[in-house]
C-alpha cells in the first residue's frame, strides 16, 4: 500500500482518461452488483515484511539491499496461520470478502508460484498460504479477491530505473521491460487457474511509474500492457473483477474503482482527487496507521469512528474495506481481534440498514449520511449534536411514515417541497448512530 510520503502530484490526472469502452459479460455485471450489495470486507497485509515488525514498505524505507531483504526467507515461518480462523474473525466481523496480499512490492508471493523462488513455499514454513485460504473462503462461503503489486523492489527487469521508489535495493543490471510484463502474466494466469473462483484482482503499484507537471495531464513512463492483463484476467474468470489503485478515473476493462485512506469525492488524504465514476466503489483503511504488522503502532482507531468510516462509505454508494496486518507467526493480534468482534456486534443489530443498500441518495450532511434499500430510506445520524430536528435535502417521494429502527417507535417529520424534517426531541439518541427508518 502506498504511504503518503510517496505521494506523487496527480493534478490534472483525469484528464484525457478515456471513457469504458470493454464491454462486460453478464457475469461480470451481475458479480457488480453482488460487490455493492457486500459492502464489507477484510483487507490482509501480510507476507515476509512481517518479520521485520516495521509495516510493508520496510524494503523501501529502510533501503534494504534485494540480496539482505531476502535473508527474510529464512525466518518467515508462520506456524500459527490457521486459515479458517481468519475467514472465521472476518465472517463474525459481518465481512462478505476478503482482498488477500498475494504480492506485496517487495515481490514476495504468497503461493506456491512457478515464477519465482521468492515465495512462501521457500520458507521454513514450506505452505502454500493462499491455497489454504482460498480452500477455506470457498468453503465458508467467503468471496476472495487478489491483492497484486504491479511494481516489484527486488526483480531487476521491473523499471526500477524510471521508479521513484525502490532506490535504495542495490539493483544494477538493466530492467526488461517485456520480460517482467510477461512474468506478471504467467503470475496472474496462475492466481485464475490453480485456486477455484477468484472474485477480483486488486491492482496497486501504477503510481511507481508516473510523471507530471502541476496544472498538466500525468503521464505513464511506462506502457503497463493494461488492455492485454485485463483481456486476460476476463478470459479466465469473466465474473472476476478488476480494480486498480492507481488513483485516477478507471480505465478501459476496469469493474470497479479504488479510493485509498479517503471517501470518494473528498480527498483528505490527497490520494483520492479523482473524480467519482459509475462502477462500484470502494474505499480501504486501516486500523491503526500501518498495513503491515508494525510493532510500535499504537494509534488504533476506535470502533465508533471505524463504524462511521463504514457508515460515511455507503452513503457515497462506496463499499469498505478495513485492513488487519497479521503478526509474522500467523496470529492476529488482540487489538484487531477485539475491535472486530465489536464491529460485528453492530452490524448483527442494525446491519440491514446497511448491506445490500445503496447511497448517493443526497450529499453526505454534518449530521450524517443517507442510504436506501427499496422502498425503505434509512437515516444515518452520526453526529446529532443536541439538535432538535435535522433537514434531509431533495426528499421528493411521499414518506408515509419515520420510525426509530429495530425500535419501530414512531419519529415525528414534515415534508416540504424542499425536502424533509425529522423531529429528535424524543428520540432516544445513540451515541455510534442513531438509525431512522423512512417508508
Amino acid at each position: 500500500m502506498k504511504q503518503l510520503l510517496f505521494s506523487i502530484c496527480l493534478i490534472g490526472m483525469t484528464a484525457a482518461v478515456p471513457a469504458q469502452d470493454y464491454s462486460p459479460s453478464t457475469e461480470n455485471l451481475e458479480a457488480r452488483e453482488l460487490f455493492r450489495d457486500m459492502r464489507f470486507g477484510m483487507f490482509i497485509h501480510w507476507g515476509a515484511f512481517s518479520v521485520l515488525g516495521d509495516g510493508e514498505w520496510v524494503m523501501n524505507n529502510r533501503n534494504i539491499r534485494v540480496e539482505e531483504y531476502k535473508r527474510l526467507r529464512q525466518f518467515f515461518n508462520p506456524q500459527q496461520f490457521d486459515a479458517s480462523k481468519w475467514v472465521d474473525l472476518a465472517k463474525r466481523a459481518g465481512m462478505k470478502y476478503i482482498t488477500f496480499i498475494t504480492r506485496h512490492h517487495d515481490g514476495f508471493s504468497n503461493w506456491d508460484t512457478r515464477q519465482s523462488d521468492w515465495k512462501i513455499t521457500n520458507t521454513p514454513y514450506g505452505k502454500d498460504a493462499l491455497k489454504q485460504l482460498s480452500e477455506e473462503c470457498h468453503r465458508q462461503g467467503m468471496k476472495l479477491f487478489c491483492y497484486y503489486s504491479l511494481l516489484d523492489w527486488s526483480r531487476s527487469d521491473y523499471q526500477y530505473e524510471t521508479g521513484i521508489t525502490g532506490k535504495g535495493t542495490g539493483r544494477t543490471e538493466k530492467s526488461n521491460w517485456e520480460h517482467y510484463i510477461a512474468f506478471m502474466k504467467a503470475q496472474l494466469t496462475e492466481l485464475l487457474t490453480n485456486y477455484g473462483k477468484i472474485d477480483g484482482i486488486w491492482f496497486d503499484g501504477n503510481w511507481d511509474q508516473m510523471a507530471g507537471e502541476p496544472g498538466k495531464p500525468a503521464y505513464s513512463k511506462v506502457d503497463w500492457h493494461y488492455p492485454e492483463i485485463y483481456r486476460l484476467i476476463h478470459t479466465l474468470q469473466p465474473a472476476c473483477l478488476v480494480g486498480n489503485n492507481h488513483h485516477q478515473l478507471p480505465k478501459p476493462g476496469e469493474d470497479f474503482q479504488l479510493f485509498e485512506k479517503d471517501l470518494p469525492g473528498e480527498n483528505a488524504s490527497g490520494l483520492g482527487n479523482a473524480s467519482v465514476s459509475g462502477l462500484p466503489l470502494e474505499t480501504c483503511e486501516t486500523m491503526n496507521l500501518s498495513w503491515g504488522f508494525n510493532i510500535n503502532d499504537r494509534s488504533y482507531k476506535s470502533v465508533k469512528e471505524l463504524i462511521h468510516y463504514i457508515l460515511r462509505s455507503a452513503g457515497r454508494n462506496a463499499n469498505f474495506l478495513l485492513n488487519i496486518g497479521p503478526m509474522p507467526d500467523g496470529n492476529i493480534q488482540q487489538e484487531f481481534q477485539d475491535t472486530l468482534a465489536r464491529i460485528g456486534q453492530w452490524m448483527s443489530q442494525y446491519g440491514d440498514s446497511y448491506y445490500g443498500t445503496r447511497g448517493d441518495i443526497i450529499p453526505p450532511q454534518d449530521w450524517g449520511v443517507l442510504t436506501q434499500k427499496g422502498n425503505s430510506l434509512y437515516v444515518h445520524i452520526l453526529q446529532a449534536g443536541g439538535r432538535h430536528y435535522i433537514f434531509i435535502p431533495g426528499i421528493s417521494k411521499k414518506i408515509e411514515k419515520a420510525f426509530l429502527f429495530k425500535g419501530r417507535s414512531m419519529v415525528r417529520f414534515k415534508q416540504v417541497q424542499e425536502g424533509l424534517f425529522l423531529y429528535l426531541d424524543n428520540v432516544p439518541i445513540d451515541d455510534t448512530d442513531t438509525i431512522i427508518e423512512l417508508d
